[in-house]
Order: structure tokens, then sequence, then C-alpha cells
């Protein structure tokens, strides 16, 4: 029985999806854990589709692809019906209800809608810190990472100007996922 783990963040550039896997894949190898983290986006970055795989894993990675995700945060309507297919049966999809709010019927019950952008502007004053607070609500989630190698990875990942709002929005994400 593997102990891996698939998770796809997907939305549109701009949305910070990469910034997100890029922050879980090294959550991940704070904690101890195999890892690999790839990304996509469109040439024109913002507004088109984007993507980042993460595959965690306590034993050898042997293929970088996620094949059945685990997990899957959608911050787009676009992005949940693309990568539905890819969620494994039981698999959790979180779903953006202001960007992403139309759920496919067959993902339903295993949905949680989290509304991070609307959190995101009204309590950090914008929208770009959506990303943060569904990553918070994953880790609550799934426990697929510590929040505090979260947190160490933010830090070493961002620049000092941006961390503060970034570890605010991860906690509202993680306490956000409390109630859920």
């Amino acid at each position: 029985m593997s102990n891996k783990k698939e998770v796809i963040i997907s939305g549109r550039g701009g949305q910070g999806v990469v910034l997100a896997g890029v922050i879980l894949g090294n959550a991940a190898f704070k904690d101890g854990k195999n890892v690999v983290q790839t990304q996509s986006y469109g040439a024109e970055a913002r507004g088109t589709a984007a993507w980042s795989n993460i595959i965690i894993s306590e034993d050898r990675i042997n293929y970088p692809r996620v094949t059945e995700c685990d997990a899957l945060i959608a911050l787009s309507a676009e992005a949940a019906r693309k990568f539905s297919r890819k969620l494994k049966k039981g698999g959790l999809l979180i779903i953006d209800s202001m960007t992403a709010p139309a759920i496919p019927e067959k993902l339903r019950k295993k949905s949680v809608k989290v509304a991070a952008t609307s959190i995101a502007e009204n309590k950090l004053g914008s929208r770009i810190y959506a990303n943060m607070i569904v990553l918070g609500a994953l880790i609550k989630l799934t426990s697929i990472v510590s929040y505090d190698s979260v947190v160490k990875a933010l830090i070493e990942n961002l620049p000092p100007d941006k961390l503060e709002k970034n570890l605010q929005a991860l906690k509202l994400g993680y306490e956000s996922a409390i109630n859920l």
C-alpha cells in the first residue's frame, strides 16, 4: 500500500496556483518527505489556465506526473471541469465559492467550498491571497503537510514585504476549514 499523496492546484494565471504548489512541495520536503512539483501556465500567464501538480511520498517517487489526485484545489470553474477526471474516487475537491461557484454534479458529494477570494478581499484587502487561504484549508482538512512547515516554506520563499499577509491568509484558510 502506497503512502503517496497527489495534489493538483488549478485555476487561472495570476491566481497564485504555481506559488501555492511550490510552497506545498517545499513544506513536504521540510517534513522529510520525497516530493515532485511540476507546473504549467499559458504563455500569456494572467487569465489563462494554470496548474501545479504535487506528489508527496515517504517512498521513492518513480513517475513525476499526477495520475489520480487525492486532492484537487480549483480556483476556477474551468479548472474544476478540466481536472475533475483526475480526482480519485473518494478524493477531496476544494473549490473557491466565488471564482468557481459551479461544482460539477458528479463531484458535489466530495467537495468543500471555501470562500477564499471573498475572505482575501474582505479581510486582507486583495484577492491575491486566495491561494494561501485554500492552501491553509487543504492542510487542515488533509494533514498532508504540517502547518509549521508551510510557515517555514513561506518565510523562505517570499520577500519580507509579502510575508505577513500571506501568513495571515494561510491562518485564515486553516481556521476556516475547522467548520467545514
